[in-house]
């Protein structure tokens, strides 16, 4: 039988079989080939930090602050993008065939069945690793978007894990410089600096809001983009921020802890903190701009080699090794930026 990756707990993980369904009307069997979780928001009802704000009402668009849920009971699977090759059809299939290469999205599991509308065929040549990175890709996107960059913008971008790394690379595209990176682990500034980084910066050796605006002429960055979820990062995105400038908050942080101070550079600076999820809806820019035309552009530029996930999905393991690799997302994020895993 077929085998899929869960999570017991955060420190505990297994491969479990499991039966697969039969294909409903449009969906595809996939043979799974390379697939890669997510770090952040995939984890953060696993992990707890969101528990105590209760359920998310969409009618009031509030938390209800209901005691918070229970934590997860038994496995719970983990994974988020996927490359595979479709191995059978479903009734009424009509724009994929046996042995087509696809990807879409799934849980690190060795077969998936998705809807062959949810799928993108893979072109020739296309590198797994870049091919997952489609989300992130989408959230940086919008991240970017929403921060308003334009051509020579100083931008700063706090937090290099796959969104982070995503990011830096569309804020070149667009053409902001100097682009800044800011990141405490080694591996993920090396990350930064091969996806193009120009300035990178380890706030734990140095004040990196002072350090952001000493590298633009004192001026500070046109646009922060936040994406570490740490207070201190947030801190040193509002010191760092030109005058009037934009702080994009992308992360899912639980409460930041006492400390956040917005009477200094904050107050005196006025800038603009804009909080960015490319699957809102609508849009920032509706109806112009919605989910499917991110997807869409950043799949392009995947395509064409212009976002890159190379330096991004580090490390690869083979999916046997999950039990022992899978438990370091949460409880050593120093040991991987966006963890790979290879099926075969």
């Amino acid at each position: 039988m077929p085998r899929e990756a869960v999570l017991l707990s955060p420190d505990e993980a297994e491969l479990r079989e499991y039966d697969e369904p039969e294909l409903g009307e449009g969906q595809v069997r996939v043979k799974t080939e390379f697939g890669s979780p997510k770090h952040g928001t995939e984890l953060a009802f696993f992990k707890g930090y969101t528990r105590h704000r209760g359920r998310y009402d969409p009618e009031l668009g509030a938390f209800t602050m209901e005691p918070g849920a229970a934590p997860p009971s038994g496995p719970v699977r983990v994974g988020n993008m996927f490359v595979g090759a479709v191995t059978e059809l479903g009734p009424g299939v009509s724009k994929l065939g046996v042995g087509d290469r696809v990807l879409s999205y799934g849980p690190l599991r060795e077969t998936q069945w998705p809807h062959e509308d949810r799928c993108w065929p893979m072109p020739e040549g296309l590198s797994p690793k870049s091919a997952v990175c489609l989300d992130p890709a989408d959230f940086a996107m919008a991240a970017v978007r929403d921060g308003h960059v334009r051509v020579g913008d100083a931008v700063a971008v706090f937090g290099m894990g796959a969104i982070g790394l995503m990011a830096v690379q569309i804020a070149k595209l667009a053409g902001a410089e100097p682009v800044i990176a800011v990141e405490p682990f080694g591996n993920r500034r090396a990350a930064a600096e091969a996806c193009g980084a120009d300035v990178v910066f380890d706030p734990t050796g140095c004040d990196a809001g002072l350090e952001i605006r000493r590298a633009t002429n004192n001026r500070g960055v046109d646009v922060a983009i936040e994406y570490s979820g740490a207070m201190r990062a947030m801190q040193a995105a509002l010191r760092g921020v030109a005058y009037g400038g934009n702080v994009v908050a992308g992360a899912f942080p639980g409460p930041y802890e006492a400390g956040l101070d917005l009477g200094a550079e904050a107050h005196l600076n006025i800038p603009n903190i804009l909080f960015s999820r490319a699957c809102s809806r609508p849009d920032r820019d509706h109806p112009r701009w919605d989910e499917g035309r991110i997807y869409a552009t950043c799949w392009r530029l995947i395509c064409e080699g212009r976002l890159t996930g190379e330096p991004v999905v580090e490390p690869v393991v083979a999916f046997e090794a999950l039990g022992a690799e899978l438990p370091k997302i949460v409880s050593d994020p120093g040991a991987n930026i966006k963890l790979g895993v290879r099926f075969q």
